[in-house]
């Protein structure tokens, strides 16, 4: 995941772990062919809790991102070898920076260099954009799929048992919504949705927009997923305005479609009940000086007023009322 206001924690100066990156660079020139054997400087990129990020220029001229790994990244269930394949099928699909190069024993990956403008979160409050972003994810989704599936149901259970077995934080009552939980998937599977390649971390953060063509960057979370999760998970992550979300499934359907904005909104619940969980872990292990606890709480919060509030019985109703037109299969 992506965030801004990053330091490194306590008394360690940003020169150290930008020492300690360039060497192990060096160590994996002959798994970066891209490189030409030649070490070049890193200028450190800002955001960014799960990776240290850095922009090089290489001996082609081409500017690039060069990205160091956590080996805690593990227990956030980041399968290194799936985000590249995966990050190779979407440059093919026409929405991902080219990858460079890939030197998983090292932690080490290198992409393209996007000339462009980063998203925040306000900047996706507009219809045209969301428009464009939808545009984006269509592209994504119709292409080639993914080596790997991301279904946060799973997810959620995964990260779960890690918090309980470690004995890290859970927030007050935060087992006491697993019927809801339950309830969600069983209405959800009444009329699955074929999964595509998703992206499944569309925060702000990770789209960019060069002038001419939206990218979607860091496939860290990627996999086939159902594509409602992805156009929850973009609405929640930027929290708009629920006619946002009516204009991004609008957008990306090429219709109004009221069941569908009810899948969107309950898959957006499960995103941030799951996140809740990643931000638990990260609070525990992390060596970065960001305030995690409080990250996953504004998501639980508003997952718990979800929960509790008057509008979850009805969702689970129009989810299930997706058009059936020979009366037994589901259509979207």
């Amino acid at each position: 995941m992506a965030a801004q206001r990053i330091r490194p924690r306590g008394a360690v100066s940003l020169a150290d772990p930008a020492r300690v990156d360039r060497e192990a660079l060096a160590r994996a020139l002959d798994g970066l062919p891209a490189l030409g054997g030649v070490l070049p400087e890193l200028a450190p990129l800002p955001g960014g809790l799960t990776n240290r990020n850095y922009r090089v220029s290489l001996p082609s001229g081409v500017s690039a991102v060069a990205r160091f790994t956590s080996g805690k990244s593990t227990l956030l269930a980041i399968d290194r070898d799936a985000e590249f394949r995966n990050a190779t099928i979407a440059t093919r699909s026409g929405v991902g920076p080219e990858v460079l190069g890939f030197a998983p024993s090292y932690g080490v990956s290198l992409v393209e260099w996007i000339d462009g403008h980063t998203f925040a979160s306000d900047e996706l409050d507009d219809g045209p954009t969301l428009a464009r972003i939808a545009a984006a994810c269509a592209r994504l989704h119709a292409g080639a799929r993914f080596v790997n599936d991301f279904d946060m149901f799973d997810i959620q259970r995964h990260y779960l048992s890690i918090v309980r077995g470690n004995g890290y934080r859970l927030p007050a009552r935060y087992a006491d919504f697993e019927p809801q939980v339950a309830q969600i998937r069983a209405a959800l599977a009444v009329c699955p949705v074929a999964t595509v390649p998703c992206h499944n971390d569309l925060l702000a953060a990770n789209i960019m927009d060069d002038g001419e063509r939206i990218w979607l960057i860091d496939y860290e979370y990627s996999g086939n997923n159902d594509p409602c999760f992805e156009l929850g998970n973009i609405w929640s992550e930027a929290g708009l305005g629920l006619e946002r979300l009516e204009e991004l499934v609008t957008a990306y359907y090429g219709r109004p479609a009221p069941a569908l904005v009810a899948r969107a909104r309950l898959l957006a619940l499960m995103s941030k009940y799951g996140w809740m969980l990643w931000a638990s872990i990260q609070d525990a292990v992390s060596d970065v000086d960001f305030d995690f606890w409080a990250w996953g709480m504004e998501k639980y919060e508003r997952a718990v007023a979800e929960f509790d509030g008057p509008e979850f019985s009805r969702l689970i109703t129009e989810v299930t009322r997706l058009d059936r037109p020979r009366g037994s299969k589901c259509s979207v």
